[in-house]
């Protein structure tokens, strides 16, 4: 290379003289060759004084680069060497981190359990403290435990001690009596400010300047409602005397406020049979018909059996001293009124002329002829006794039809679509027993009632011959 360029400055030289001497035309004299010789030796001359410098400045270079390389090899050595450190390093991190894994997969799934178990807690008490009056005015604890319910939020011991400590403080609440200043919304749907007592979480009560009334806690909106309806009369001054401080006596609801607020859901009977449907008007029309068929049947046969066992004494007595006369005069006393007791004695009497055997067929016959009498419209009531379910039974089932007719056309996703129906099917099954039960008892006592009449009949009805044979065998005795 240094050979090159040395030789390269003469080397360009000679080219350029022979090419300006082959440029030049034959008739150039020899002095131009000269300049030109000279010119190019000049020329040569610089470009050996450049070619001199050039090779000084690559020789410099070269020692810089060789120094260069000197370094660059020493950073790679030194490199290789951190290079190797970093292997062994990163080995021993892989080591490492295959055991963490391992750790971690053995402590993973105590950590997803222990984390569950927080949030299942957490959302237990969420659901208790939005369901519990005491919740009014402490809101700070629904702050407390709502981070818990997050997801992706891992709870640290704070957070469990945090949680703890609302759980307490549900309790101590839970055990204390207060009378406050509060805010809730009134009968009339506008939000009032009145004292506000809080007996634990079962019993709520406001009371204002108009009247004392109790609260019920809703969860939707975070705040004290007060009942439809005022409670009765007595609980009311009860309550006005515990305020007062004149008594220590106070109602406490321990459903948490379910009972109370059936003091709102109070149904009427009427309300109850409309929910019936139309067969409830058939079971009612059937209820009356008995009472007036018992009513009647009752009052028959009271004055059936006092006039029987009356008359039929006082006829015995003045047939037994054959003072058929009296007899006869007692009996056109009652003849209108339209007695058993006295057709069965008149044929009776009529007969007594009759040997024993005719004068019992007749006595016989005439109770025979007045028992459909007696007995008449208790069968009725065994009929309606019968009916009366069975219309019950009839309102089931057509309940139960509309209940699954709404099912199919809307599903099952809102209850109160079918309550219609299954309504309609307890009420009309719970009136046709109603009705139906006392019926049948009662049919059962008009039945031996009427059998009791019918028996004390027949009683006198055979005393009634003894006498009048004993009469006859007297008279003929004394004939």
């Amino acid at each position: 290379m240094k050979r090159l360029l040395r030789y390269l400055p003469p080397l360009i030289a000679v080219a350029l003289i022979i090419v300006a001497a082959m440029a030049l035309p034959g008739k150039t004299n020899a002095q131009d060759i000269r300049e030109a010789a000279k010119s190019a030796e000049a020329d040569r001359g610089a470009a050996l004084e450049e070619a001199r410098l050039a090779e000084a400045a690559i020789i410099a270079d070269r020692d810089k680069l060789e120094a260069e390389v000197k370094r660059l090899e020493g950073r790679q050595a030194a490199l290789e060497a951190e290079l190797a450190a970093l292997n062994v390093r990163r080995d021993d991190g892989q080591v490492q981190l295959t055991r963490l894994t391992e750790q971690w997969s053995g402590r993973e799934l105590g950590f997803r359990e222990i984390s569950g178990n927080v949030r299942m807690a957490a959302r237990d008490l969420e659901s208790l403290l939005n369901a519990s009056p005491l919740n009014a005015g402490a809101g700070w604890r629904l702050d407390t435990v709502s981070p818990l319910l997050d997801k992706g939020y891992f709870p640290d011991i704070d957070d469990i001690a945090g949680m703890v400590n609302v759980f307490f403080d549900e309790m101590d609440r839970g055990g204390q009596v207060s009378l406050r200043e509060g805010r809730f919304i009134g009968r009339d749907g506008v939000e009032a400010t009145g004292q506000v007592f809080q007996l634990g979480k079962f019993t709520s009560v406001y009371r204002t300047a108009e009247e004392t009334g109790f609260l019920t806690w809703s969860p939707d909106g975070r705040q004290f409602f007060a009942l439809a309806d005022l409670p009765p009369r007595g609980v009311g001054r009860s309550l006005n005397n515990y305020l007062d401080g004149e008594s220590d006596l106070v109602p406490v609801d321990m459903s948490g406020g379910s009972a109370l607020r059936q003091l709102t859901n109070r149904a009427g009977i009427s309300d109850q049979l409309k929910a019936g449907g139309p067969i409830v008007y058939p079971i009612l029309l059937i209820a009356v018909f008995a009472l007036g068929i018992v009513i009647y049947k009752v009052v028959f046969l009271q004055r059936m059996h006092g006039n029987t066992d009356r008359i039929m004494n006082e006829v015995n007595t003045l047939a037994a001293k054959g003072d058929w006369a009296a007899c006869e005069k007692i009996l056109g006393q009652h003849t209108g009124k339209k007695w058993s007791v006295v057709r069965v004695l008149k044929a009776g009497l009529a007969a007594r002329g009759d040997d024993r055997e005719t004068l019992e067929s007749v006595l016989q016959e005439s109770i025979l002829r007045e028992l459909p009498r007696v007995t008449r419209g208790i069968a009725v009531l065994a009929v309606l006794g019968a009916v009366a379910p069975l219309l019950g039974l009839l309102g089931t089932v057509t309940g139960m039809i509309d209940t699954f007719r709404i099912i199919t056309l809307f599903g099952t996703g809102d209850p109160k679509l079918m309550s219609g129906g299954i309504s309609e099917a307890l009420v009309t099954t719970e009136l046709g027993l109603a009705v139906a039960i006392p019926i049948m008892l009662l049919h059962t006592l008009l039945s031996r009632q009427a059998d009791h009449v019918i028996g004390e009949m027949e009683e006198k009805a055979v005393h009634l011959t003894n006498i009048i044979q004993k009469r006859r065998i007297l008279s003929g005795e004394e004939g």
